[in-house]
C-alpha cells in the first residue's frame, strides 16, 4: 500500500462530508491530486505520477487522467470548494470577516480575479476567476459577478469589509457596496479628485501630508462629479515609497489604515501559490476553464493544509515542524510539513478544525522582523478635518 494512501483516506471524508458533487469519480480524483500536490509541492501534472498508486503502466495514463479533470465541464469548482471554506469560517460569524480583492497575471496571459478571506497572518481563497486577459487591470464587470455570488454566501455574517487596491476603485463597485451594505477600505491612485479638503476640486497628489504625519478628512466628494461621499485617510510613512489614500465609509482613523494593510497578505497568498509552495506557472496549462479547476486543487490544498497547521499548533506540536522558538512560518507551511511528515516519517494525522478567529502566536522570522513590525508605523502629527461641499456639489 502507498504511504500516501493515509493522507488521501482523510481527504476524501472531508470532501465527501462537504462538497457538492455531481460525480463520485471527481471528489476522488481531486483528493489523490490534492495528496500529490502536498507530497510533491508542484502544481505539474507529470510530477503527480509517483504518489498515486494505480494499474495503468504507462506514466501518460496516469496523466490523461488529471487532464480528463481539468476539461471536465462537468466539474464544478465553486459547488466543490465553497463549502470547505463555508465550513472552516462558520466560528466567524459574530466577528468581522475581512475580503481582499485582487488580481494576478499569469505569463502575460491570463489574469486571475481574486477574492480571499484573511486570517491569521495570511489569506485563504473563497472564490476566483481566470480570464484571457493579459493586464491585471480588469472592467468592474469583470469581478462584479464574484462579489455578487460572495455576498449571498455570506449573507449570515452581517459584518464583512471589502479591501481593495488602486484600480478598484470606482463608481459602479461603491454603489454595489453601499447596496450589499459591506464596509470598504480601497486605495486611491493619486490622480483621482476630490471636493472638499480644498476651495475647488484638487487631485489627491495634492494633498499628501509632510513625511511621517496622516490627515483624517471626513465627507469628501469623490471624482470629477463629486457624487460619492465617503471618508479619506492619507498617511505618509516614513521608510515607504509611496504615500497611502485610502477611501473608507467608516469615521477616518488609525485603524483605518491598519484595516487596508490586511490586504497585503494576499500578496503572500500569490507568492505561496505561484512560486514559494506550489509552483502554479510551472503548470503548463492553458486555458482559462482547465487553470480554474487547477488552481481549486491549489485552494484544497491551501485551505486543508492551513488548518492542519492549526491544529498542529493547537497540539503543541508546532516545534516538531517549526525550528523557530516562536512561530516563525506560516500555519500553511506548518500544516504541508505535518503532512509530509505523515508520509514518510509515520507521524499521526490530525483533525482539522476551523480557522483561528484569533492568531494565538503571530508569526515573525526574527526577533528584528518582530520589532520591525510593532514599531513601523509612527506620526509626529495627525490632524482631522471635516469637509463641506458647496450646495450644489453635495449629492
Amino acid at each position: 500500500m502507498s504511504a500516501t494512501t493515509c493522507l488521501y483516506d482523510q481527504v476524501l471524508p472531508l470532501l465527501r462530508q462537504y462538497s457538492h458533487r455531481r460525480d463520485l469519480r471527481h471528489l476522488k480524483a481531486l483528493a489523490w491530486m490534492v495528496t500529490a500536490l502536498v507530497c510533491s509541492g508542484q502544481l505539474s501534472l507529470p510530477e503527480w505520477e509517483s504518489y498515486v498508486p494505480s494499474r495503468a503502466r504507462q506514466a501518460q495514463s496516469t496523466e490523461r487522467r488529471w487532464q480528463r479533470f481539468m476539461g471536465n465541464r462537468r466539474v464544478r469548482v465553486k459547488s466543490l470548494y465553497v463549502p470547505l471554506v463555508l465550513a472552516a469560517i462558520h466560528r466567524w460569524k459574530g466577528r468581522r470577516l475581512y475580503l481582499a480583492l485582487d488580481t494576478t497575471v499569469l505569463w502575460n496571459r491570463y489574469c486571475m480575479i481574486h477574492l480571499s478571506v484573511t486570517c491569521c497572518g495570511r489569506a485563504v481563497p473563497l472564490l476566483w476567476r481566470v480570464l484571457e486577459h493579459s493586464s491585471a487591470t480588469v472592467s468592474t464587470e469583470r469581478y462584479l459577478p464574484p462579489l455578487r455570488l460572495a455576498h449571498r454566501l455570506l449573507q449570515p455574517y452581517p459584518d464583512v469589509m471589502l479591501l481593495a487596491d488602486r484600480g478598484f476603485a470606482n463608481h459602479d463597485l461603491l454603489e454595489w457596496l453601499s447596496q450589499s451594505r459591506w464596509h470598504y477600505c480601497l486605495r486611491l491612485p493619486s490622480d483621482v479628485v476630490v471636493h472638499g479638503p480644498r476651495r475647488h476640486p484638487i487631485e489627491v497628489g495634492y494633498l499628501w501630508p509632510p513625511k511621517g504625519e496622516a490627515r483624517f478628512y471626513e465627507g469628501i466628494g469623490l471624482w470629477t462629479d463629486g457624487r460619492w461621499r465617503c471618508n479619506l485617510v492619507l498617511a505618509n510613512v516614513k521608510g515607504v515609497k509611496e504615500p497611502w489614500a485610502v477611501i473608507t465609509d467608516e469615521p477616518p482613523s488609525l485603524n483605518t489604515l491598519w484595516q487596508y494593510a490586511l490586504r497585503f497578505r494576499v500578496e503572500e497568498l500569490f507568492l505561496d501559490s505561484k512560486s514559494g509552495v506550489f509552483e502554479l506557472e510551472a503548470s503548463g496549462i492553458r486555458s482559462a476553464p482547465a487553470l480554474e479547476r487547477l488552481y481549486l486543487i491549489a485552494a484544497v490544498a491551501i485551505l486543508y493544509g492551513t488548518t492542519q497547521g492549526m491544529a498542529v499548533q493547537l497540539d503543541g506540536l508546532r516545534t516538531q515542524v517549526d525550528p523557530h522558538w516562536t512561530r516563525g512560518i506560516s500555519y500553511l507551511k506548518i500544516g504541508l510539513r505535518w503532512l509530509k511528515g505523515a508520509v514518510n516519517k509515520g507521524r499521526s494525522l490530525l483533525k482539522p478544525i476551523p480557522l483561528f478567529t484569533v492568531d494565538p502566536e503571530p508569526c515573525f522570522a526574527s526577533k528584528k522582523a518582530e520589532v520591525r513590525y510593532y514599531d513601523r508605523i509612527w506620526f509626529s502629527r495627525i490632524q482631522s478635518l471635516c469637509c463641506q461641499l458647496p450646495p450644489w456639489e453635495a449629492v
